[in-house]
């Protein structure tokens, strides 16, 4: 949101974030997400629909690198899953957020070049800015391994525009599973990401539960009543209220 125009127009904006509390269905689907691209779900299962069996031989998750960019509440929810699924984590993001992560006991490389480089599993959980859009670039993903899996369930434009579908042409990542997209929703079935072999592709479903939408919900329901009884909550811009 282009807050400060909201600021000049006299218009408040109200947004909790429900703080300390990380979008776990997100979560969820970043996890069903890297599940399904790793062993293939989809592509066995339309094998088993047409009449074929065993489509190939896939790779486990187990003892593979799962690598985060962001260090915020999303990220570090998935990072804890990890551990059960026996892989090994790190992190990168901004440099006060990778000495947090350090301070917190992850693992952080030692450079962005060597984090994409052994990245086995790479997922995106990084809000979109100004300064985050086009944040990962078309060099980040040539440096990736051709096994490697790119998982994006937070914002498409965090990727430089053009960069993932070219990269995965080129087998630099060899894989990609992803919830969110240029343009949205997508109704063109002839879209080049939709139609890759290697992609494992959802209708930005990541929030979208029962759950979930208590929470947020609830939240844009208590911030109405209050602006409406004059005391606005959570205010974003708190100059507007001058």
């Amino acid at each position: 949101m282009d807050v400060d125009t909201c600021t000049a127009q006299g218009i408040v904006v109200s947004s909790g974030q429900h703080p300390g509390t990380p979008s776990y269905a997100t979560v969820e689907l970043t996890w069903g997400l890297i599940l399904a691209a790793m062993r293939q779900i989809p592509q066995q299962m339309q094998s088993l629909k047409s009449g074929g069996w065993q489509n190939g031989i896939v790779d486990s998750v187990g003892g593979k690198t799962l690598g985060i960019y962001g260090y915020g509440r999303i990220g570090t929810a998935v990072a804890e899953i990890a551990k059960s699924f026996r892989m090994n984590v790190q992190f990168w993001a901004s440099e006060g957020s990778r000495e947090r992560a350090k301070a917190d006991g992850w693992h952080v490389p030692e450079s962005r070049e060597a984090f994409f480089a052994t990245s086995d599993v790479l997922s995106l959980h990084v809000r979109l800015y100004p300064t985050t859009r086009g944040l990962i670039t078309a060099a980040d993903l040539a440096a990736m391994k051709s096994t490697a899996l790119l998982v994006n369930t937070s914002r498409a434009p965090l990727i430089e525009p053009g960069a993932l579908v070219a990269a995965l042409k080129t087998g630099r990542p060899g894989m990609a599973a992803v919830d969110v997209y240029e343009e949205e929703p997508v109704r063109d079935t002839s879209l080049t990401l939709l139609n890759m072999p290697n992609v494992v592709a959802t209708p930005h479903i990541g929030y979208v539960t029962k759950d979930e939408y208590e929470v947020q919900f609830t939240d844009i329901f208590e911030q109405i009543l209050a602006f409406d009884a004059g005391a606005p909550i959570n205010v974003v811009n708190p100059d507007v209220l001058g």
